[in-house]
């Protein structure tokens, strides 16, 4: 054990290079014959998205060929940009957004057009048919977007008339689900200004000469049903919310829905990616969902019978793949480490789970803090978070000291974060910055309630958790007041710059491509969220007065503690006018600062070296505005 040293100051096993390499992300699972496919995203190739495959004997191999990049920008967020069909590898091209096929070994051959106004994503492959989300922007006009069949002859390659339509009629459409005959075709579907953890429908119609005919909607008004699955020749089994948290259903026929297991948790969440899953059909009927209520559990139900199974995934759990009575889930664990775990539920009592890919996370996981689950009290009630206090088995901790906090605020802001402590949170805790993750109102995984908090308040309910959950970690002993910094990004990064304005809880503030003017948002960002502030705030031009008096920007006088702006420079969700405004807004009134545009990156970082650079940054941020030595990284100025 090493003499007691500042906090802050502890030397750690972590670096910036090992936690950009421990950050590669699970996109999507397959059972493919024998083998088993995933999707993994490549830090240190730039971000791009690969398909790796391991074969029975145990051997893994990179089936899409670097520069080729599965992912899709539908929404922006694209997501299900791959699946097997036939055992080729179906994709979306990162480049192109086209659709392309690849034998194993082979070389990919196109499925759609070259037409630089269509995307395409949620690919789906059953009965048959290949069927994705196509999204198409045609001049200045609104997107639309439909589920189209793409012919994998790759006919369609060179005659856009060989896609056919399947179904649409509404501003979205997502997760299309082909019955087992290839007779039928369920769907969620809805409309601008909703979004789709507010209401959704779950519409189910026969297929009649290549389209879906006469659809019926199957839900009530005011839910948001997600992930339809065909669990009988005319029976589907989805997710909905009419009771307040997201339960499993099942419908057949002309039937009135009924529920299966209910639970005071989630099997669901918000569907900013379209290729989400929270739960699977065995062939014997069970199912195999995640439940969140805080942190994600796997379970296996069987009628009314509902058995845990000891997966180690604890946060971002998601039902990949079933085939007989196996499952592929992916998610991260309670070290945070993100990865893909095989299920065989054979035996109901004893299922057995398997690593495929992933999990591990670092030097060991007595470096790793144990999540403590926080609940504090707030103005609008009580506010959920996960606390990460300062851990190093090779420091003592100094005495007549309070660490600094790092407070995190995840995007969305309809999002959620779980008790997962990734190389990224451990990588501060190891060097004696503790970390506290909000959910605040609005987040999901605690029922509807509670995310609908945030309805009309954004600004204000988000702003007041934060501050009511950092607060209550200083009135408990357990942090230094004086040094409690605040971090988020997108929407997160909205709730800091509102944090910075509006109390004085918070001594330093980091923003992630964050938003200071939510009337610019509204103007500038993309279709998906194009009304997402209706809700958020309220409708335009009524609301006006209210965005005005809600955004940072508004009150950049107020603007007094030092800040750290890290932006992309391709971000078409939040522009970098907006983190240019609020730099010249730090400028103006003369508030250490430092801002960082990372060249050809996006909403998100994705490649290796902006991971590195921008953790660094942070670290050396916090240091400078805390006072105290960084000495691994490399010092940062503030203009």
């Amino acid at each position: 054990m090493a003499s007691a040293l500042p906090y802050g100051s502890w030397p750690s096993p972590f670096s910036a290079s090992s936690v950009a390499a421990a950050s590669p992300r699970t996109d999507g699972a397959r059972f493919v014959g024998d083998d088993i496919w995933w999707g993994q995203t490549m830090p240190s190739e730039g971000g791009r998205t690969t398909v790796l495959r391991r074969r029975p004997d145990g051997s893994i191999d990179d089936l899409l060929p670097a520069p080729l990049s599965a992912r899709s920008r539908v929404h922006e967020y694209g997501g299900g940009a791959w699946t097997a069909a036939d055992g080729e590898l179906v994709f979306s091209e990162k480049s192109d957004q086209r659709v392309w096929a690849l034998t194993p070994g082979g070389r990919p051959r196109p499925l759609t057009p070259d037409d630089p106004s269509a995307r395409f994503a949620g690919l789906v492959w059953g009965a048959g048919m290949l069927l994705a989300v196509r999204e198409r922007h045609e001049g200045a006009a609104v997107p639309t977007r439909d589920i189209v069949r793409i012919p994998l002859d790759g006919s369609a390659a060179d005659d856009a008339d060989r896609l056919v339509s399947v179904a649409g009629g509404t501003d979205f459409v997502a997760q299309p689900a082909i019955s087992p005959d290839g007779g039928r075709l369920a769907w969620v579907a809805w409309n601008h200004p909703d979004m789709p953890w507010d209401r959704t429908q779950l519409r189910v119609a026969d297929i009649v000469d290549g389209r879906a005919s006469d659809p019926r909607t199957i839900n009530a008004r005011d839910s948001a049903p997600l992930q339809p699955v065909w669990t009988g020749p005319r029976e589907v089994t989805y997710a909905d919310d009419p009771t307040g948290r997201w339960n499993l259903w099942r419908v057949g026929g002309d039937a009135a829905p009924v529920p299966v297991a209910p639970a005071d948790a989630d099997t669901g969440g918000a569907l900013w990616v379209l290729g989400t899953r929270w739960f699977g059909a065995l062939d014997d009927g069970r199912l195999v969902a995640v439940r969140t209520d805080g942190a994600d559990e796997l379970v296996v139900v069987d009628g009314d019978r509902v058995a845990p199974v000891p997966v180690p995934v604890v946060a971002g759990a998601a039902v990949e793949d079933v085939s007989a009575t196996r499952a592929l889930v992916s998610g991260a664990t309670a070290s945070g480490g993100s990865g893909l775990w095989l299920v065989d539920a054979s035996d109901a009592d004893a299922p057995i789970v398997e690593r495929i890919a992933g999990g591990a996370n670092g030097p060991g996981p007595e470096w790793f803090p144990v999540a403590q689950s926080v609940t504090a009290p707030g103005p609008h009630g009580p506010v959920h978070a996960f606390a990460y206090p300062p851990t190093n088995p090779e420091v003592t901790l100094p005495t007549g000291e309070k660490p600094p906090y790092l407070v995190l605020v995840h995007g969305g802001p309809t999002s959620h974060v779980g008790p997962a402590a990734s190389a990224k949170v451990a990588y501060f805790t190891s060097r004696g910055i503790g970390v506290l993750d909000v959910n605040y109102g609005g987040s999901t995984g605690y029922g509807r309630p509670y995310r609908e908090r945030l309805r009309g308040q954004w600004g204000v309910v988000d702003v007041d958790d934060v501050a009511a959950a950092a607060t209550a970690l200083s009135d408990d002993g357990l942090a230094d007041p004086s040094r409690i910094a605040i971090e988020g990004g997108s929407a997160g990064g909205w709730t800091v710059l509102s944090a910075l304005v509006r109390t004085d809880v918070f001594a330093a503030g980091i923003s992630r491509y964050g938003v200071g003017d939510a009337r610019a948002l509204a103007a500038d960002t993309h279709d998906f969220e194009a009304r997402y502030l209706d809700g958020l705030i309220g409708p335009l031009p009524e609301a006006e007065p209210v965005y005005i008096e809600r955004s940072p920007l508004t009150s950049a006088d107020r603007f007094r503690v030092p800040m750290l702006i890290l932006q992309g420079s391709e971000d078409a969700v939040v522009p970098p006018a907006q983190a240019e405004a609020i730099r010249d807004a730090l400028v103006e009134r003369g508030v250490p600062h430092a801002y960082v545009l990372y060249e050809g990156e996006g909403h998100g970082f994705r490649s290796a070296e902006t991971i590195v650079h921008a953790l660094e940054s942070e670290l050396a941020f916090l240091g400078a505005a805390f006072g105290f030595d960084t000495p691994d990284v490399p010092g940062i100025t503030l203009g």
